[in-house]
Formats: structure tokens, C-alpha cells, sequence
């Protein structure tokens, strides 16, 4: 393996006691929580520097890869357009620029292109910038659109007039980004964050006539409980604006007409511990997806507007143990159901007047197929996506009367890409506590030789419910060409096996994430997939703990690791109430306060569990500026492993100095971050091969 001749930075060691319910842990690398300290930037680039010192030696192949990455995507592209109030909005691209460009057209396609925002104008002013929420006036006259430059998801609103072309002096700071007209046009609805970025407070502001000077907003809503979070937005029907708050197990909406903006919102159905809801709008019914009376899996319920409490909810799609109800599509003659069996989406078109009722037909095991923009209520066309790991995203679109299917893009891999010479499976690892964990994997036919371990790279997330699809990714091609296989590990803790498999992976069943994982990883190497040698692990976030977490447990498992920005130091970071969004996150990994919690978290958290033992080889991703995982959780777990591990293999933490939890704003410098992942690995594992 490659080791590296310069020494490795060693931060300094400052002892401080951390005592909770009894229990004293020792932090020595506290003290790197201020970036304000002089020796904190340091030490940082100081691992800056340690990182680029030991990739020196892949510099050419990451130049290769990122040009080969970038050479796939079609620089001047544009996205499908959609219609809305008699405009067709699109996006697209200009070749060579890192940022898109917000257009419509009036009436048709035909019609001249009216560039709503040209990002790449303001991106050039600043190292990082992302634009979000943008929101048309129903009178077509006013865009409203958040920025941001500094990578903290924290919001500036701004307003252009797109008649003269202005965008307005007037601005509102700190917000999520987006904001919601009312139907004159006159009054814009937005939510602000508190000091710990949770957004917490709704705003209405009166846009009228007054555009310049300033302004005084009303507050209409203020979420106290520090457990949820609050958001505003209109129906499809927009007939409606609605305030929604939301905790890991429970919600609540309340709602006002959209022509009455200054009226007083009106409840739906109080919060409950556990009584989840989630409601769309239909001529004169709240139609409610939810989990009321134990339906696990979720069910459908419709209910008179302005007789929203649950005791007067009626079933329109009951409960089902096999099948887990993710989410509806409302149209005037149809409702379109999203459910996944067995891992799988399913799709399903019911007229509403029961003259027709059936699911759409993918064909594959290991595909991923979704609702996409579908703004017009009267439209007879569903449009939906469909991908799979050998097939380009498509987005497609259906009749729902006639069932005839129409291709309008299908992703296009510059070069040539021949679906032919890849396969996909989907195989199943026995769980430790008998469970059955699936994986979808793929590689390239003429790489692969079924009994000999190949290169291996195992992808896994397994929190919040959030499920990884088995997507195609014209990037992952760099890998498979060069003999890697790519394994998606459906861990627990996610919901590709429906509800039940999410509660299982969270709270005081989480560790039941990081077993799934080690038994994949340990399935692959006895059916001779892989090898510990030439196995390798990735994870972001919530998957960085499972990286974390794993290489305490099985470190023998693997001979090299990326955890991106990784969530490592879990019962430091959730007993920090000032820190963003913690409080948010007692629904998921449980309160450290309860002692209880408390020392399951403690038997987990990869920073505290820490041992002298060899590790793999280990890439650390973070940005300074991270709000989701701060910075200091990779960094301090940085220092510890390098001061408490036995083995000699790389141990490296890059640290971009500019950005935050996502990485990068422009769409081709992200993919140097990528390559310079890729690299790490087809370096390291081909030492091996």
C-alpha cells in the first residue's frame, strides 16, 4: 500500500472534560469547534496540505477522470419544459459555463426566450453561489428568488421586475430561499431561520405597489416547539396557501385561501405524537396521505375543508401491510399513487370516477421511476422519470386515458453509451438478526468474472427514510470501465422495504444500520465478488456515521474508505442545542439527555469508539462552512484516528475551505471533488488487483 514519506499533521492535544448523567468522556480535540482560532485554520490546512501531498502522485488521474467525467455530460443542455400560466419554463445550460441559465417562452415553444436569470452573471462575483426557491407572480410580472453565497443555506430574497428587466434594492435576508405568492400578486409569503438555522417563523409581506424603500412584514406564524421545523407554500390547485411544521414523527398544516392573503390561518388537524399527515388539495376535500390508526405502511383519507379533523377522515386507499404509500399525484379526472413493494416503485392511474384503474409497467428489478413536474391540474398526461443503473434517466410521459407512453429526453452520454455492455442485479445478504438486506449492484459484462473478486465499491446512507434509488449515473462509468463493481446496500434505516424497515434503523434500533452493512460487505466477499482487498466503502452525511461506525466494528472488511462529510461525532453534536439542527434530530437518533439514549448513542458514535486497532486507508470530506455536519466533527475524528490507530494506510481529511455540506456551486467543479474520490480508490485497490 502507499504510504506517504512527510509527517502527518498531528493536532495539539488540549484536554477537556465532557460529564453527562455520570459518565466523563475525554475530548482533546474540543477545542477545534473555533474556527475563529488562528490554530484551527492552521491545522486544517496543514491536512490540506498533507492531502494534497499524497495525492500528488494520482494528480494526472485525477485530471483524466475529471476530464472523462465532464467529456460525458452535454455541456449546452436544457431541460424538458413545462407549461404555467400560459408560459413554458426550462433550463439550460451554455457550453463551457458552470451555471444554469432560468428561461420561459411565451405561449409556445416557438416563442422568443426570455432569460428570467442568468446565473453565471452573479456566480462570477463570488466563490460560491446557489439560487433557490424561484417563484413567478400568478400575474406573470415578478420573479422572487433566494441566494446564496456562502454555502450555509441561508437565503437572500430577491425581486425582478420582468417587464423592465430591474431586480429591486429591496431584499429579505436570512430564509429557506423560496416564497409563496398570494393570487393578486400583491403579497409574498417566506420563512426565516433562527440562530440554529431551523426554520422556525413564517413572514407575509406586502409587495403591492411599494417596491423600493423600506418595509415593515407581518409575522403569521412562529413553530416554537425546537423539535419542528416550518415551511409555506400553495397547492397545486392554488386555490390555497398553506403552512406546514413537520418533526421526524409528526405534523401539522394550516391554511388560508390564496385571494384572502390577510385572513387568519386556519388549522387542518392538530399536531399528535405520532400521527403523521400529509394533505393536497381537490375541489372540496383535504385528500390526507397518512399513518392515522397504526397504517404503517401510510393510507389515503379525504376529508371536507373545513371539516379537517381527523374524526372525519374517510378511507379512499386503505392501509397495506406488503405495500409502503409514498405519495399521490392530484389531477381533475385522475389520482396518480406512487407505492413501492418490495423495493420497487410502482405507479398506479385511477380515474376518478373508476372507469379506469391500473399500474404502469417498468419491466426491470432494479429501476427507479417517479412523478416529475406536473403543474397543469386538467391535463390528461402524467409526466414521470424512469432510470435504472444501466439505462440514462428518462423523462417520459403517458396518457392516462389512452396509456400510450411518450419519450421526451432521454439523458444523453456524450461519447457514445452502449446499455448492452453493463448488467444490473439485485441480490440478497442475510442479516445478523436473520433479516434479508438487499443490494442492487452493476458492472461492466466483459470486466466481470463470476468466482474471482473484482474491485468493489459498496454505497450505503440508511437514515431519515431516505431511500438511494437504483439511479443510472453516467459518472459511476468511470469506475465500472476500470473493473469496478458498484453495490448499493439497502440498509435499514431507509424505507426501500417500506416503513417498518426505516423504524428499525433509527433510535435505539440504529445500529441495525451498520450490521446490514458489514453483512453485505461480508455476503460480497463470501459469494467472491470482492475481497477485503480490493473492497472499498462510500458514504455521505448520515452515511459517513455508517462509515464511521463500521470501520470500529470490521475494519478487516475493507482496504479503503470515504466518508464525506460525515455526521461522527453523534452524542457531542446532539447535547448541543445551538447547534443547527439538532433539536430536529431527536425523532431520528433518539435524546441524549435520556440517559438511555444516551449511552446507545455513546456505543456507536464513531468519534467515541475510537480504538488502537488498524484501520483501511480513509478519505474525510468536509466544508468549512457546513450547517448540516459542522466541520469539526470530520476534523476532530481526523485527529483522533491518526493519533490512536496501529496501522500505517493513508489516513487523509480535505477540508474545502469555500463551501459547505454539498459541496461545491458550479456543476463541473463538484466533479473535481469526484475525481479526486475516484482517484483515491482506483489508486489504492489497483495496488491490489
Amino acid at each position: 500500500m502507499s504510504s506517504l514519506k512527510s509527517k502527518a499533521p498531528q493536532a495539539e492535544k488540549i484536554p477537556h472534560t465532557l460529564l453527562t448523567h455520570g459518565d466523563e468522556r475525554e475530548d482533546n480535540y474540543y477545542w477545534l469547534r473555533d474556527k475563529e482560532k488562528a490554530e484551527t485554520i492552521a491545522y486544517l490546512e496543514e491536512e490540506n496540505a498533507y492531502h494534497k501531498a499524497f495525492m500528488q502522485v494520482t494528480e494526472d488521474l485525477q485530471e483524466s477522470l475529471f476530464e472523462e467525467i465532464k467529456g460525458r455530460i452535454k455541456e449546452d443542455d436544457q431541460s424538458v419544459p413545462y407549461q404555467k400560466h400560459g408560459y413554458w419554463y426550462y433550463i439550460r445550460y451554455n457550453k463551457g459555463q458552470e451555471h444554469p441559465l432560468y428561461c420561459r417562452k411565451k405561449g409556445s415553444l416557438k416563442g422568443d426566450e426570455e432569460i428570467l436569470i442568468d446565473a453565471n452573471i452573479e456566480a462570477a462575483k463570488h466563490s460560491f453561489y446557489q439560487i433557490g426557491g424561484l417563484s413567478i407572480s400568478p400575474n406573470n410580472q415578478w420573479l422572487a428568488y433566494g441566494v446564496d453565497t456562502v454555502s450555509r443555506r441561508i437565503y437572500t430574497i430577491h425581486f425582478k421586475n420582468l417587464e423592465s428587466g430591474e431586480v429591486l434594492t429591496r431584499e429579505i435576508k436570512e430564509t429557506t430561499g423560496s416564497c409563496t405568492w398570494s393570487a393578486d400578486s400583491n403579497y409574498v409569503f417566506y420563512t426565516t431561520k433562527d440562530e440554529t438555522l431551523r426554520p422556525n417563523k413564517v413572514f407575509r409581506h406586502h409587495f403591492g405597489s411599494k417596491t423600493e424603500g423600506p418595509f415593515q412584514d407581518l409575522e403569521v406564524f412562529h413553530e416554537e416547539d425546537s423539535t419542528f421545523v416550518c415551511s409555506v407554500y400553495k397547492s397545486k390547485s392554488e386555490d390555497f396557501i398553506l403552512i406546514g411544521s413537520y418533526s421526524t414523527l409528526s405534523n401539522e398544516f394550516r391554511f388560508i385561501k390564496s385571494n384572502q392573503p390577510v385572513s387568519d390561518f386556519s388549522i387542518i388537524q392538530p399536531r399528535k405524537q405520532d400521527l403523521e399527515y400529509m394533505v393536497a388539495h381537490f375541489g372540496e376535500y383535504w385528500y390526507i396521505r397518512t399513518n392515522y390508526q397504526q397504517a404503517d405502511n401510510f393510507k389515503l383519507m379525504r376529508c371536507p375543508i373545513y371539516q379537517s379533523l381527523c374524526e372525519n377522515w374517510e378511507e379512499v386507499i386503505p392501509h397495506r401491510e406488503e405495500i409502503f404509500l409514498e405519495g399521490i399525484e392530484l389531477f381533475r379526472n385522475y389520482l396518480v399513487i406512487e407505492e413501492r413493494k418490495e423495493g420497487l416503485t410502482k405507479i398506479r392511474v385511477k380515474r376518478w370516477d373508476g372507469s379506469l384503474d391500473y399500474y404502469m409497467d417498468f419491466g426491470s428489478e432494479t429501476y427507479t421511476a417517479g412523478c416529475g413536474i406536473n403543474p397543469d391540474f386538467d391535463s390528461e398526461n402524467l409526466r414521470y422519470s424512469y432510470s435504472s443503473l444501466t439505462s440514462p434517466n428518462a423523462v417520459m410521459e403517458i396518457n392516462m386515458a389512452t396509456q400510450e407512453k411518450q419519450l421526451l429526453k432521454q439523458q444523453e452520454v456524450v461519447g457514445g453509451y452502449d446499455e448492452n455492455l453493463y448488467l444490473s442485479e439485485r441480490i440478497w445478504a442475510d442479516g445478523h438478526d436473520g433479516t434479508k438486506i438487499p443490494m442492487s449492484l452493476v458492472y461492466r459484462k466483459d470486466c466481470f468474472k463470476k468466482g474471482q473478486p473484482q474491485k468493489t465499491l459498496l454505497y450505503a446512507y440508511g437514515s431519515y427514510g431516505h431511500t438511494i434509488e437504483p439511479n443510472f449515473s453516467s459518472t459511476r462509468l468511470s469506475l465500472l470501465d476500470r473493473g469496478f463493481i458498484f453495490v448499493i446496500a439497502h440498509v435499514r434505516g431507509g424505507q426501500y422495504l417500506g416503513r417498518k424497515w426505516y423504524e428499525d434503523g433509527k433510535m435505539l434500533q440504529k445500529r441495525n444500520t451498520f450490521y446490514d452493512y458489514i453483512a453485505c460487505a461480508e455476503h460480497l466477499i463470501k459469494e467472491k465478488y470482492t475481497s477485503p482487498k480490493l473492497l472499498s466503502g462510500l458514504g455521505g452525511s448520515a452515511g459517513g456515521l455508517l462509515i464511521g461506525a463500521v470501520i470500529n466494528l470490521k475494519p478487516e472488511l475493507f482496504h479503503a474508505m470515504i466518508a464525506a462529510v460525515p455526521f461522527v461525532d453523534v452524542v457531542t453534536t446532539m447535547l448541543d442545542e445551538s447547534i443547527p439542527l439538532t433539536t430536529g434530530e431527536y425523532d431520528e437518533w433518539g435524546n441524549p439527555n435520556n440517559e438511555e439514549y444516551y449511552h446507545y448513542m455513546k456505543s456507536y458514535s464513531p468519534y467515541d469508539n475510537v480504538k488502537a486497532q488498524n484501520y483501511p486507508a480513509l478519505l474525510i470530506t468536509t466544508g468549512l462552512h457546513d450547517s448540516q455536519v459542522q466541520y469539526w466533527e470530520p476534523a476532530k475524528w481526523c485527529a483522533k484516528l491518526r493519533e490512536t490507530k496501529t496501522d500505517s494506510n493513508p489516513l487523509l481529511l480535505y477540508t474545502n475551505m469555500e463551501t459547505g455540506h454539498g459541496g461545491a456551486s458550479g456543476r463541473f467543479e463538484a466533479l473535481r471533488e469526484t475525481a479526486m474520490e475516484y482517484a483515491f480508490l482506483i489508486h489504492l485497490l489497483n495496488e491490489e488487483a
